[in-house]
């Protein structure tokens, strides 16, 4: 058997040099700079054309369908095994230690946006098919890693792909965690907004926290008129203080801005994060006077989904004891005088809860104030098999290299291995190292890295020999 640890040693510096490259180009999600090749924006289509440039030199087969998503191949044969990547990332937000696209390498680890999810594992699974193709080794089957470009938003990247190229017969994604993951939580994005009358002056000109459904909103902030500043001033630090918050207070006059820190996650897990938008609307709800408009929308936020990730308090709470929970996340939420009201809920239900069942509780929910309810996104749930031969061959990659048990579990994110009828999502993360995705001070571990990528280098021969 190949030694397949030493052959990404005998890379690293190349390895490592070429990560801190890749995660150098931000490659946020930009709509103001999308144009025709670059669907996405100018960052991410740089990202795009490094990583497939560089595959051309090393004399990898590429294909560009029209910046939405590619392909890197090699190998012969009629059939494909697909290795399902993504390098669009969230937002950068703030509190880093290092700027967020900086890539340093501190105690071992690489900081930077996209490090773990999904760049550093991207550049893990070029280098093992890297070192497939240099080993010579005799492959039955095609080998693609596939490249999307909008994971962290609608999958318009691989719905586009999929259109026009075949889909593999199998294949992994490596944005998860070890062992290995045979079932994901359907995963649906919900808007439900309202146009605000002239009616009943109000104190609330302005509120907003979040930028992605999927992320817990780290940061919140809220325009106020016609209250006084000092007793604003005096019971918001009193707040503050007592729930142990960052924030802020500034004024004009006229007009108070209130601003208010919370801590970033990953929408699957919204109870590992601060969301700064529910603590805000809880401050306004008890201490601020409101009209009508204003108490629907903000005691709404504090009364039916603060500290509650898992929806009991609207009756959609649903649990599988190997499956996981039912979770909502309020990643965008917005009220506007005379404008709009929005409240967007990132909803994850696994195999076995009854979406429609949850859907209308949302939807009567929120038409009893008079919200519309619109789907923005959804995803069923996906799972594989214990016994596909696709899991067995993971699990005895996974259990050689590691000497552990190859465990199968489910999880609540959703990877690109569910655009696969027979995909698992396989690592990069190890059984109890922290996942630090969506957060500030993402990082990878350089030694986990390499294990990753001698991983992901068995595995792909293993399955297209």
């Amino acid at each position: 058997m190949a030694d397949w640890q030493a052959e990404v040693e005998k890379r690293e510096t190349e390895f490592i040099s070429d990560t801190q490259d890749f995660l150098k180009i931000k490659s946020v999600l930009d709509e103001s700079t999308a144009q025709a090749g670059s669907p996405f924006g100018r960052g991410i289509r740089e990202c795009y054309d490094w990583l497939l440039n560089k595959a051309d030199k090393e004399g990898f087969t590429v294909k560009d369908l029209e910046g939405y998503a590619g392909h890197i191949e090699f190998g012969d044969g009629e059939e494909i095994v697909g290795v399902l990547c993504h390098i669009d990332v969230v937002p950068e937000g703030e509190g880093w230690t290092s700027p967020p696209f900086a890539a340093e390498i501190r105690d071992g680890r690489i900081y930077a946006r996209g490090a773990i999810d999904d760049k550093g594992p991207t550049m893990a699974a070029y280098y093992a098919l890297k070192i497939v193709k240099e080993m010579n080794l005799p492959l039955k089957k095609r080998v693609r890693i596939i490249i999307g470009t909008d994971e962290e938003s609608q999958w318009r990247c691989v719905s586009h792909y999929f259109k026009l190229e075949r889909m593999p017969e199998t294949g992994f994604a490596p944005d998860a965690v070890f062992p290995i993951i045979y079932a994901e939580k359907g995963i649906c994005d919900l808007s439900y907004t309202k146009d605000l009358t002239n009616g009943e002056k109000g104190a609330v000109l302005e509120f907003r926290a979040g930028e992605r459904f999927n992320m817990v909103p780290e940061q919140a902030f809220a325009v106020l008129q016609g209250v006084i500043q000092e007793e604003v001033e005096k019971s918001f630090n009193f707040y503050l203080e007592k729930n142990h918050l960052q924030g802020s207070v500034s004024g004009n006059g006229s007009e108070i801005r209130l601003n208010l820190t919370g801590k970033s996650a990953h929408g699957l897990e919204p109870e590992k994060g601060l969301n700064s938008g529910l603590l805000l609307a809880a401050y306004i709800t008890d201490h601020i006077k409101l009209n009508a408009e204003e108490e629907t929308y903000f005691s709404m936020l504090k009364n039916f989904f603060l500290e509650d990730s898992r929806g009991e308090k609207l009756g959609i709470a649903h649990t599988d004891e190997e499956k996981g929970h039912v979770t909502q996340n309020l990643g965008i939420l917005r009220y506007k005088a005379e404008g709009k009201a929005e409240i967007g809920i990132n909803l994850r239900y696994p195999e076995g809860a009854d979406f429609s069942a949850l859907q209308h509780k949302l939807n009567d929910f929120f038409t009893e104030s008079s919200y519309q309810a619109v789907i923005k996104a959804h995803e069923k749930p996906h799972a594989v098999e214990k016994s596909h031969p696709l899991i067995k061959t993971l699990a005895k990659v996974y259990e050689e290299q590691t000497g552990d048990e190859a465990e199968c579990i489910a999880i609540g994110g959703g990877t690109y291995a569910r655009s696969l009828k027979a995909g698992a999502a396989f690592g990069p993360l190890f059984p109890g190292e922290e996942d630090a995705a969506h957060q500030a001070d993402e990082y990878i571990s350089v030694a986990s890295l390499k294990k990753a990528a001698a991983l992901y280098a068995q595995a792909i021969y293993e399955l297209a020999r």
